[in-house]
């Protein structure tokens, strides 16, 4: 019975729901709603952003409010392989979906599946994270709180039953006001949808982005007030004669960002060759716990020690370690940042590949930092300079998460709106760009953006290749071509041409393998010869295809091979069996139409 009302209420509040929607497209334009929408959406980041921090500051400080900061503590063995164990459990059991990578599964989301993406991604990765950060797991918030975001867009659009379109520019708000709540950054919000996620900055989009990220970060500054998120003051201006010095940071924090992205790759195809999650798990958990024993600073997202460096005190950094009475030596310093600046990018990378969930985000800008303070330190007791170790901290965070993220403008107003610090302006310019520059002569992809461009899934700024990402192979296949057989003789070739409209007939055999093609022009001068109906046959006349294309190519590949062979036609084929055709003019004709559909604005 109460089973039966509910399921009565429910369908009376769909169709209700469903009236609202009819109304709104009656009287209410899209270009507004959207607005409306974007607005929402802020609101709701923004929520979720201030419950993912205070879910984190709950854990870490549930776990660390018994630890002694003057010697090692065998406690930073046990709670971060806890944490990254409940956080697999849980997406393992509770969620059973992969959740990792964040950032990566929108973009996959933009380019593979038309921005839409399920409901449990708004709140999955909060519950996730937050235990496995909390406990000690070496990642950033970030990643998980775009993910948030970005789920809540697309949701909210699904609801609305609104165009593939619409829902890009949806999970592009979400994706900002999630990086503008967590940071209380707006600018750097609309400006990481624009380069990370690659989204096009047009006139239907960036009213949006802005008014999302604007609200979210309203939300952080009403509930946590107007501090920046690191405190830093600028106690040494910036001189001009320092401009050399900064150049050298940007290629040294270059180097850095493609030494984070190499070392990162390389142990995801580690923990990749692992065959059970179990043993992911115990593998992840023995590094991380290692790692975070010998360098607490390790231990969590390390905003504290990003906090201390900026305020020029290093004395610090060995705090609750077994080098803690050495705390106060230069060469000692030096070494515990430069080993911290190699591990982190273990730590993260262990964190991830035993089961939690992070992100990349927090660990560039914190190698970015030790990287700019290690930088102007050993400079200074090297060679007697008095380089600011404050202010080529801050430039360093701007550095390697710019090469990291390929994301220069972001990695700008970032560390910008995150410290106060626009007085070096200047200087963050110079260390972002030369940073970007150095790292793209190695890699041409960010750390997002590379496992999809590996598989030919990115959809990015190229106009051509975004919308060739958009095409469907199913969606271009033609299948009304009459097949010969290789044993049929000309008479019978010439009865099936009779009935046909095409001029190209692929050749298969009884199990539907693609033998070669016939083409109408190479036979038409034996068609109207009578006295060979009989004596020619199919495998006689019959040639192969330029090229081959399997179901599972992109487009992109597909459109290589036509310019590689001249073709107009090739064979489509599926383990060797024949499927179809496609031609280049149908190609032509999608991509019209979709490049028509998302450059209305």
């Amino acid at each position: 019975m109460i089973s039966a009302n509910f399921e009565k209420l429910k369908g009376i509040l769909n169709d209700k729901f469903m009236q609202l929607v009819m109304w709104r497209e009656r009287h209410i334009n899209e270009r507004t709603f959207v607005i409306f929408l974007a607005l929402v959406v802020g609101v709701l980041c923004g929520c979720a952003a201030l419950l993912l921090k205070m879910l984190i500051h709950f854990f870490s400080n549930l776990v660390t409010s018994h630890i002694e900061v003057s010697e090692g503590n065998y406690l930073y063995i046990i709670y971060p392989v806890v944490g990254i164990i409940l956080a697999s459990l849980y997406v393992r059991y509770v969620v059973k979906d992969n959740i990792s990578h964040g950032v990566t599964r929108v973009l996959h989301s933009i380019s593979q599946n038309k921005s839409r993406l399920k409901r449990h991604n708004i709140y999955s990765s909060i519950i996730a994270s937050s235990v496995t950060i909390g406990f000690g797991g070496s990642v950033g918030a970030e990643g998980p709180i775009v993910y948030t975001g970005a789920a809540i867009g697309s949701n909210l659009g699904q609801t609305f039953r609104l165009s593939p379109r619409i829902l890009m520019i949806l999970v592009g708000c979400g994706a900002a006001a999630g990086i503008a709540g967590i940071f209380k950054a707006p600018i750097a919000g609309m400006l990481f949808t624009i380069e990370v996620l690659m989204l096009d900055l047009t006139t239907v989009s960036i009213m949006p982005l802005l008014i999302a990220s604007i609200t979210s970060a309203t939300m952080a500054y009403v509930f946590t007030g107007y501090d920046f998120e690191f405190f830093f003051v600028q106690s040494e201006s910036f001189v001009t004669n320092r401009i050399p010095f900064v150049i050298l940071l940007g290629i040294f924090c270059g180097l850095s960002s493609l030494y984070f992205t190499r070392v990162m790759n390389m142990m995801e195809n580690v923990f990749k060759k692992i065959s059970t999650p179990w043993k992911k798990t115990l593998f992840g958990g023995i590094i991380l716990a290692g790692l975070i024993y010998l360098f607490p600073p390790l231990f969590g997202e390390g905003y504290s020690s990003i906090i201390n460096l900026l305020g020029g005190d290093p004395s610090t950094i060995a705090n609750g370690s077994i080098f803690y009475g050495d705390k106060d030596d230069v060469w000692f310093i030096t070494l515990f940042i430069g080993l911290i600046i190699l591990t982190k990018v273990f730590a993260t990378s262990a964190t991830n590949g035993g089961g939690g969930v992070g992100g990349t985000f927090a660990p560039s800008l914190y190698v970015g930092c030790m990287s700019g303070f290690f930088f102007a330190f050993l400079l200074n007791h090297l060679f007697g300079l008095d380089l600011s170790i404050k202010n080529f901290a801050l430039m360093g965070m701007a550095g390697v998460m710019s090469g990291v993220m390929h994301a220069p403008l972001m990695a700008i107003f970032l560390t910008a709106e995150l410290t106060g610090g626009y007085d070096l302006f200047l200087p963050l310019l110079i260390v972002s760009t030369i940073s970007y520059g150095t790292i793209k002569i190695f890699e041409p992809y960010s750390i997002y953006t590379m496992r999809l461009a590996q598989r030919g899934e990115l959809l990015t700024h190229h106009k051509d290749k975004a919308v060739l990402t958009l095409l469907k192979m199913d969606s271009v296949i033609e299948k009304d071509f009459a097949t010969v057989r290789p044993e049929m003789s000309l008479k019978e070739m010439v009865d099936v041409i009779s009935k046909s409209n095409r001029n190209l007939f692929p050749v298969i055999n009884e199990q539907n393998e693609l033998l070669g093609i016939v083409l109408l022009d190479e036979i038409r001068n034996i068609m109207f010869r009578p006295d060979l109906y009989r004596k020619m046959y199919v495998r006689r006349f019959m040639s192969m295809p330029p090229a081959r294309v399997e179901v599972g190519d992109s487009m992109e590949n597909v459109m290589k091979t036509f310019d590689r062979t001249g073709a107009w036609n090739l064979p489509v084929v599926e383990n060797g069996k024949y499927v179809g055709f496609v031609s280049k003019s149908k190609i032509f004709n999608s991509y019209r139409r979709v490049l028509r559909h998302y450059s209305e604005d």
